[in-house]
């Protein structure tokens, strides 16, 4: 596998953001289809390693968020870069429409209560984010839906940069917490996610990944990009950047996914606790008693 640069995919806040500009597809990372599966394999055993270490550690946490539009190929890429991690330090949540019960309460709340422990990695499939993407696509759901007191939703404008403000104190404080965040934008072009849609139409096995909703929404791309240029834009901080990741090609996706996160659970202070001579020659000494037990 060739060397990938993963700031060339890091955005820190740092002059401004254009998704036109954004690549779908960069030159391939692997060679062929072995060389893909061999480099992946790898990845995910380093993960395995670092993850393991960062539970037993148990100061960290991670909170890994990924959004995309529609068949950009979150699931798959979910599936291929943490298979082998150890589930026990792995937690995965997908955000889908509020429940009345969600919407009583702030547009924060449900998502907080599924934040990470410590020593845990937490895997966003969607997120907090929803709420300045599809519902500033979508405007009526914030007044008709939110039920939040109209004096607070006279200016949009005003919605979307609390929000924004909002988010990024609350990733402030979770880094200033020992819980770093991590966010993905898998950014996938139109002309992609047509055919990724029609295969799903066509190939009975992925009928069930396909909602009549998606080709509806294919209406508000601009819409979209706009929201997800604009949200990156403000929330991305040097401790909390956005990448993104061009998502055409979802081997090459999965391998720059899969680097970032080796890379940054490398960055993290951790270590295997170590035991005290005290505890050592404790634990060596129920070596003969395991044995006179074998005896017995």
């Amino acid at each position: 596998m060739k060397k990938i640069d993963i700031d060339h995919f890091r955005f820190d806040g740092k002059g401004k953001f254009s998704i036109k500009k954004a690549a779908t597809k960069v030159s391939d990372y692997y060679e062929d289809k072995e060389d893909y599966e061999n480099a992946l394999k790898s990845l995910q055993a380093e993960l395995d390693s670092l993850q393991e270490m960062m539970y037993a550690h148990n100061k960290y946490g991670l909170l890994v968020i990924f959004q995309a539009m529609d068949a950009a190929g979150k699931d798959g890429t979910l599936k291929a870069v943490f298979s082998g991690v150890n589930p026990q330090g792995m937690r995965f949540y997908s955000f889908k429409r509020p429940s009345e019960t969600e919407l009583d309460h702030d547009f924060l709340w449900r998502t907080n209560l599924q934040l990470p422990e410590r020593g845990t990695i937490t895997v966003f499939n969607r997120s907090y984010y929803e709420e300045v993407l599809v519902v500033k696509a979508h405007p009526e759901i914030l007044l008709k839906n939110q039920r939040i007191p109209s004096e607070y939703t006279k200016d949009l404008s005003d919605v979307w940069k609390n929000r924004y403000e909002d988010i990024s104190n609350l990733e402030k404080y979770l880094n200033r917490n020992g819980i770093h965040v991590v966010k993905f934008f898998l950014h996938v072009s139109k002309k992609e996610q047509s055919e990724r849609l029609i295969e799903r139409i066509k190939d009975p096995t992925k009928n069930w990944k396909f909602e009549e909703q998606d080709v509806k929404e294919r209406e508000f791309w601009d819409d979209y990009q706009n929201a997800y240029e604009d949200a990156i834009n403000d929330t991305s901080s040097k401790d909390c950047p956005w990448y993104i990741i061009p998502a055409d090609d979802k081997k090459n996706m999965r391998l720059i996914v899969a680097n970032i996160l080796v890379h940054k659970l490398m960055s993290l202070d951790i270590e295997f606790p170590k035991s005290d001579l005290a505890r050592q020659e404790f634990l060596f000494s129920l070596i003969d008693t395991i044995k006179q037990q074998d005896s017995i």
